[in-house]
C-alpha cells in the first residue's frame, strides 16, 4: 500500500485533475485513510463481496416485495430475511434453525428465553 500511495502521489502531480484519471487519483488520495482502514483489523476486507453475496437472493426478489400489501408485512419479511442471513453467518442451516425458533417461540416467556433463540446461541 505504501508503494501504491507513492505511485498515486506521483501520478497526481503528472495528470490533469479535470480528467477522469486525475479525478480518480485525487479521490483515492482524499479517501486514503478510509481505504487502508481494513489493514488495521482482521475483521475487515478491502471489498464488500460477503455483504453483496448475502443480500443477492433478496435483491433478486425485490419486485415481489411490492406485493406485501402493508408496511407491517414488509417489516416482517425484513425480520425473517435478517434472521436467515444471521443464522447462515453463524454456521446454521436456515431451515432447521427456523424450525427450532418456531417450535420454541410459543414457550419464550422472558428476555433470556428470547435471547436463547438468537442464531449465535443455538446449536442446530
Amino acid at each position: 500500500m505504501v508503494a501504491f500511495k507513492q505511485w498515486l502521489t506521483k501520478r497526481y502531480a503528472d495528470v490533469n485533475p479535470e480528467l477522469l484519471l486525475g479525478k480518480a487519483v485525487g479521490y483515492t488520495l482524499n479517501q486514503w485513510e478510509k481505504l487502508i482502514a481494513y489493514l488495521e483489523s482482521p475483521y475487515l476486507t478491502p471489498d464488500n463481496n460477503l455483504n453483496e453475496n448475502a443480500i443477492r437472493p433478496w435483491v433478486t426478489g425485490r419486485k415481489n416485495w411490492l406485493f406485501y400489501k402493508s408496511p407491517d408485512g414488509a417489516r416482517s419479511a425484513c425480520g425473517i430475511y435478517s434472521l436467515i442471513e444471521t443464522a447462515k453467518l453463524n454456521g446454521l442451516v436456515p431451515s432447521p434453525y427456523l424450525t427450532h425458533v418456531f417450535e420454541h417461540t410459543p414457550l419464550a416467556a422472558s428476555l433470556a428465553d428470547w435471547e436463547a433463540l438468537l442464531p449465535w446461541n443455538v446449536k442446530c
